[in-house]
């Protein structure tokens, strides 16, 4: 890959990450590893993103937390080596069952606690309810798509309108 398009698309990535709310520099440890074929090194991956080895390390624990990044050795080499997982369907379902955990399930149960006991009365009860039902609607589809991922892909895709979920516009890559 071209050098600048590598870093157009790191930045991109770093930038779409923070606006959803994970780290800019979690996210463009991520974006490297997607775009570099093969295994990348504490070392190389700090210095291609001009960043400390502890931000990157920090990063990488991260990734592999979410399970869309692992360490792999690599032959005559006795540093850690880190990998991308290569299938993103894989990876989307890895990241969307991390951020349910982490996001979605504590504010449910915090709107669900509010609404029990807050001695809200009027509009304001009305909100909170409507909340917990807002809440509740999206974890149980949440669940339910993270239940059985190869259906869920399959029930995207045909609510997108495209075919085994691959978009129907633009170049196909090779």
């Amino acid at each position: 890959m071209k050098p600048e398009s590598l870093q157009r698309f790191v930045e991109a990535w770093g930038a779409m990450g923070a606006l959803w709310g994970i780290n800019r520099s979690v996210a463009r440890v991520h974006a490297l590893l997607m775009a570099t074929e093969g295994a990348l090194s504490l070392d190389e991956i700090a210095e291609r993103l001009g960043m400390s080895k502890g931000n990157a390390s920090m990063s990488l624990r991260d990734l592999r937390n979410f399970g869309v990044v692992r360490q792999v050795e690599v032959r005559g080499d006795r540093r850690d080596f880190y990998v991308t997982e290569p299938d993103v369907w894989t990876m989307f379902f890895r990241i969307l069952t991390e951020r349910k955990r982490r996001e979605l399930d504590p504010a449910a149960e915090a709107v669900r606690r509010l609404a029990l006991d807050s001695g809200a009365t009027g509009a304001v009860r009305e909100r909170l309810r409507q909340m917990e039902e807002l809440l509740s609607t999206f974890d149980a589809l949440a669940s339910r798509l993270l239940r059985d991922p190869g259906s869920s892909r399959a029930a995207l895709a045909l609510l997108s309108g495209a075919p085994g979920g691959r978009p129907r516009r633009g170049p196909k890559l090779a």
